[in-house]
């Protein structure tokens, strides 16, 4: 069962109750009699980590996108195929002859 905080609006005590979810709020201070309200508190509830929060599911998607690479790693590419001549320069020479 949950605990509210009341506060009398004529004396201005502050008290907590501990009620069911299906009672009515308490509308009588116990200590003068007067109107009491019940006062907004926080929630008791931390959500953590990664999800909980819009900036994290909106942007880039960091997961998709490949790892960046350094200078090195890209010319090893171009170098690997050194000995393959270029199929366009075949299909131009074939075209003027």
């Amino acid at each position: 069962m949950p605990i509210y905080t009341y506060e009398c609006a004529v004396c201005g005590v502050r008290f907590d109750q501990r009620q069911r979810f299906s009672d009515a709020p308490l509308t009588e201070c116990p200590e003068c009699g007067g109107h009491a309200h019940r006062v907004p508190q926080p929630v008791g509830i931390v959500f953590k980590g990664s999800g909980w929060y819009a900036k994290d599911s909106k942007g880039a998607n960091t997961l998709a996108t490949p790892p960046k690479r350094e200078n090195g790693a890209s010319e090893t590419r171009s170098e690997a195929k050194p000995d393959a001549p270029p199929a366009s320069a075949d299909a131009g020479a074939d075209k003027s002859e």
